[in-house]
């Protein structure tokens, strides 16, 4: 959760959010903070009888990607090629698909999901960072960033935002004066009327892409 929207609910309805997390197939929760334990950036931590390991991702340091088990995890899934058969995980382990770290004292910070990393020259780059980044120079304005082929560093990174003014020399200032590492920041910006979104008002992310690769085709004609 943003920032700013906790500070919206605190000052407007004297509300403190602490943020948790999980999956459906956790039923739901695996880790949260509390009015006495809690630290901002961080999901919390694990509840009691949560397993977990981290295994690892090249170029992400620390952290990996998360599995866990315990008594709340599902037994496996039921799918339509297979009716009426169980299919479990190895070892009851559930792979959740994101990339956290833990710190010393057990709070876990989601660095996103797994699919949502680039290899860009040998390093992980989180897209959702690279999000937050342009969430910060422009705030509120609706944006989505993906990676594409990039034939001398493996993958690039692209800015689709629905600002017609947005230029990625502001991006790579507020970087320089943050000390964000400018790997992370987008070197292709493509300014949209509206960016693509799904039914449930998130990033059509398939969208996106496809709107990227059209303008590719469209530069190259």
């Amino acid at each position: 959760m943003r920032e700013e929207t906790k500070r919206l609910f605190a000052d407007r309805f004297g509300v403190r959010i602490l943020e948790g997390y999980g999956a459906t197939e956790t039923a739901p929760a695996l880790a949260i903070n509390t009015a006495m334990h809690c630290r901002p950036g961080t999901v919390g931590r694990f509840l009691p009888g949560i397993e977990y390991r981290l295994d690892r991702v090249p170029g992400v340091d620390p952290g990996g990607r998360l599995l866990v088990r315990g008594p709340n995890v599902m037994l496996g899934y039921l799918r339509d090629s297979a009716p009426g058969v169980l299919e479990t995980s190895e070892g009851g382990w559930y792979d959740t698909g994101d990339i956290v770290s833990v710190d010393n004292e057990g709070f876990v910070g989601i660095l996103g999901r797994a699919k949502r990393f680039a290899k860009i020259g040998g390093e992980m780059v989180s897209m959702t960072a690279a999000e937050a980044l342009a969430a910060a120079v422009w705030p509120g304005e609706p944006l989505a960033v993906i990676a594409i082929p990039d034939p001398r560093k493996g993958e690039s990174l692209v800015l689709v935002i629905a600002r017609q003014a947005a230029d990625t020399r502001d991006l790579l200032a507020h970087a320089r004066e943050k000390g964000i590492p400018e790997i992370m920041v987008p070197r292709t910006l493509i300014a949209v009327d509206a960016v693509p979104l799904l039914g449930t008002g998130k990033v059509d992310y398939a969208a996106v892409t496809a709107l990227v690769a059209a303008r590719a085709v469209q530069s190259a004609g």
